[in-house]
């Protein structure tokens, strides 16, 4: 294999593909970047089992061929090269000439033969949203995805398509949030998938780090499903991802029925009290923050081991005073993800879950699990 092309393109492509590359692995080849040559085209593949990122890139050829070189090396010897042409050069022993200037490396990579196969969706559905949408719903759930692997369906977010709206769902355990948005579909089609928390964090790296460089966002995002995979398209990026298997929660009759208290905050001043009260609030001094709404006024009070705080806001009541403890991050979370100036938050009873929602219509729905006093 033999090619050159722009450092800072090759760079770029590298550090992005590493997102998807296995740090330690049993596979050692899947600490690497698989690098195929062919016809002025480079492509690039991170892989780690469970997501893969591929892009190809215009490189002048000279020899096409393949070769896995280690991700984290070769990160830092690209990165660290002066700019203009950078060239790579592979023989038959897998020793590789890295030159760039005066500058020069020599590494050895492994045989491409090692490289798992990347998975091939051929039966699929399909469809694209914008990349404005894909954030939000995204940003907006992601929160209430389980981190641990008690039930390792609920460490995914369920994506639900019906009658050309878009839900997606993420469930802990102790929260719950739902975000909906209508699509423009060519077809009424209904179907589900769950996609792993890990594959979403990723992608959303990934549009951070596009938008980071300057580069102009393609507006769309497509999205081909299999039963077992997703492959995910942006910017000229392919990433694959395995979906979750098993029953997700019927999130429809997990939102509770009946509000006996209504208040209207500020979500800025909510989240800025909060603040204040988790100061006392640590790993090693846990408690939970009681919360008296009645009379237009929100008190918080909290105690640990570090100290008592008190603390009080204005807001919109209606109906029943009410007394009801919350996690402090788990109210934060929700508050944080609603991105409204002002939400609504609807109570039944001090031991059924708080709905937090936009003052109009329902484009998201978050409930958070109190905690008894």
């Amino acid at each position: 294999m033999k090619f050159s092309c722009d450092k800072s393109l090759l760079c770029e492509t590298i550090n992005n593909v590493s997102l998807a590359v296995a740090s330690k692995s049993s596979i050692i080849s899947l600490e690497g970047i698989l690098m195929h040559c062919e016809s002025n085209s480079l492509t690039l593949t991170g892989f780690n089992l469970e997501l893969g990122i591929i892009k190809t890139i215009p490189v002048h050829s000279e020899e096409d061929g393949e070769i896995v070189l280690t991700a984290s090396l070769l990160s830092n010897i690209v990165n660290k090269m002066p700019d203009g042409q950078i060239s790579f050069d592979s023989n038959e022993k897998m020793l590789t000439v890295i030159r760039c200037n005066d500058a020069e490396f020599t590494i050895l990579g492994l045989s491409s033969e090692d490289y798992p196969e990347i998975p091939v969706i051929n039966d699929d559905r399909s469809f694209s949203i914008s990349q404005e949408i894909f954030k939000s719903v995204v940003g907006q759930t992601l929160f209430a995805v389980a981190q641990t692997n008690q039930n390792p369906i609920y460490t995914g977010s369920l994506f639900d398509i019906d009658n050309n709206q878009l839900t997606v769902v993420a469930v802990d355990g102790c929260r719950l949030a739902i975000r909906k948005e209508l699509l423009e579909l060519s077809s009424e089609e209904q179907f589900h998938f769950i996609v792993p928390g890990k594959t979403l964090s990723e992608i959303m790296k990934l549009l951070a780090k596009l938008s980071n460089e300057g580069e102009e966002e393609e507006p769309m995002i497509s999205m081909r499903v299999s039963n077992r995979h997703i492959i995910f398209e942006l910017a000229g990026y392919s990433i694959i991802s395995r979906l979750l298997e098993g029953e997700f929660l019927d999130y429809k009759s997990a939102i509770p029925n009946g509000v006996k208290t209504k208040v209207v905050v500020n979500t800025r001043e909510f989240i800025n009290s909060i603040n204040r009260a988790s100061i006392i609030i640590n790993e090693r001094a846990q408690s939970p923050i009681k919360c008296e709404i009645g009379g237009n006024i929100i008190r918080l009070n909290c105690e640990s081991t570090l100290g008592k705080v008190q603390d009080s806001f204005e807001a919109q009541v209606e109906g029943n005073d009410v007394k009801i403890g919350f996690n402090n991050k788990f109210m934060y979370d929700a508050l944080r993800a609603s991105e409204s100036d002002t939400v609504l938050i609807e109570i039944n009873e001090p031991y059924s879950p708080m709905k937090v929602m936009p003052m109009d219509g329902d484009s998201f729905l978050f409930l958070v699990m109190p905690i008894r006093l």
